[in-house]
C-alpha cells in the first residue's frame, strides 16, 4: 500500500514491517558458530512480531525454498556491512567522548542493549508509540537489560520530536551521536531537509550523524523497483517501491556539507571491502558508487 500523508503502522505493516525484515536479517547473520553478528535479541523480537514469511526465513536451512537468484549469504553480508558500519559509528563517537546517542526511527534496533556503552552514556530511541511500547515490553519479558541508560521518545517524526527529545533529557549544549539508519528514503524530500535542520539545531560542535548515502543525481531511475525485486527474491512480500519517496531531492551529503558539516562517504564497494566481502553482482552492484554510507561531523 502506497504511503499517505498521515499514515500509521505497526511492526507487521507498511514501514514497520521493513524494520522487522531488517531485524530478521540481523538474526540470520547472528546464527550459528560462524556468525558474523552478535544480536541475541533480533530473533525473538522478529518471532514476537509474528510475520510468517520472516519466521520461515529464520527457521529454513540454507537453500531451503530459496527463490531463483536468491543467495542467503549475500543477504547476510549486506546486513553485516550495514550493522557494523553503524555499530562502529557509535563506538568511535564514544571513544571521542560523546555520551549522548539518538537513534531516529529506532524500530527493532537493539544497540542500547548490546553495545558496550560507558556507564555515563544515554541512548535515546525515537519511534512511533506502538513500536516503542512493543519493543520495550518484549525485551523486558525476555529479561534483556540495556547496557546504557535508555530513554524512549514515543513520537512520530512528523510531530514535534525535538521538544519531546529535550523534554526526555537531551542536552543540546553537549555533543550527540545521531543515527538515521534505513530512514531517509521513507521521508519526503522536504521532511528529510527538516530532519537535518532539527538535528543541527540540537547538535553542539563535536556532534556527528550517520546515515545511508545515495547520490540521486547518478543513481538509476528505477532504483526503487530494483531494490524491491532484490528484497522479494529473499522472501519478502513488501513492495519497497510503494513505501519509498522517490523523485528529486537533495542528497544527504550535499545538504549536510552545505550546512557546515564535514562529510565522509564510504561507497558500497569500500564498505564491503572493509569487511572482506565481495560486492554482490545484483541490483546492489548496479547502484555503483552512488550508494553507500555517510558520516558527518559538526565542527
Amino acid at each position: 500500500m502506497a504511503r499517505t500523508e498521515n499514515d500509521t503502522w505497526d511492526l507487521a505493516s507498511s514501514v514497520g514491517a521493513t524494520a522487522t525484515a531488517v531485524a530478521a536479517q540481523r538474526a540470520l547473520a547472528s546464527q550459528g558458530p560462524d556468525r558474523l553478528l552478535d544480536d541475541p535479541w533480533a530473533d525473538p523480537l522478529v518471532r514476537a512480531v509474528g510475520i510468517d514469511t520472516l519466521i520461515k526465513l529464520l527457521d529454513a536451512k540454507p537453500g531451503d525454498g530459496d527463490k531463483p537468484g536468491f543467495n542467503r549469504q549475500t543477504l547476510i553480508h549486506q546486513i553485516t556491512v550495514r550493522t557494523r558500519y553503524f555499530d562502529d559509528f557509535f563506538t568511535r563517537a564514544v571513544d571521542a567522548g560523546v555520551r549522548q546517542a539518538v537513534i531516529l526511527a529506532s524500530g527493532l534496533d537493539t544497540r542500547a542493549y548490546r553495545l558496550p556503552w560507558p556507564p555515563d552514556a544515554v541512548v535515546y530511541e525515537i519511534d512511533q508509540p506502538g513500536v516503542i511500547d512493543f519493543k520495550t515490553r518484549t525485551l523486558a519479558d525476555l529479561g534483556a537489560e540495556p547496557t546504557a541508560t535508555r530513554r524512549t521518545v514515543a513520537i512520530d517524526l512528523r510531530d514535534d520530536w525535538p521538544s519531546a527529545l529535550t523534554d526526555a533529557g537531551l542536552d543540546p549544549t553537549k555533543p550527540t551521536a545521531w543515527s538515521a539508519e534505513g530512514l531517509l528514503i521513507y521521508l519526503p524530500p522536504d521532511a528529510q531537509d527538516r530532519l537535518f535542520d532539527n538535528v543541527a539545531a540540537l547538535s553542539a560542535p563535536g556532534s556527528r550523524i550517520a546515515c545511508e548515502h545515495m547520490d540521486f543525481a547518478n543513481i538509476p531511475s528505477d532504483w526503487a523497483q530494483r531494490l524491491t525485486e532484490r528484497s522479494r527474491r529473499g522472501g519478502s512480500e513488501i513492495n519497497l517501491a510503494e513505501l519509498f519517496y522517490t523523485g528529486d531531492r537533495t542528497s544527504a551529503s550535499e545538504y549536510l556539507a552545505g550546512h557546515g558539516w564535514q562529510v565522509d562517504i564510504k561507497t558500497t564497494k569500500e564498505a564491503y571491502a572493509a569487511n572482506g566481502f565481495p560486492v554482490p553482482q545484483d541490483e546492489m552492484a548496479s547502484l555503483g558508487d552512488a550508494a553507500g554510507y555517510l558520516t558527518a561531523l559538526r565542527v
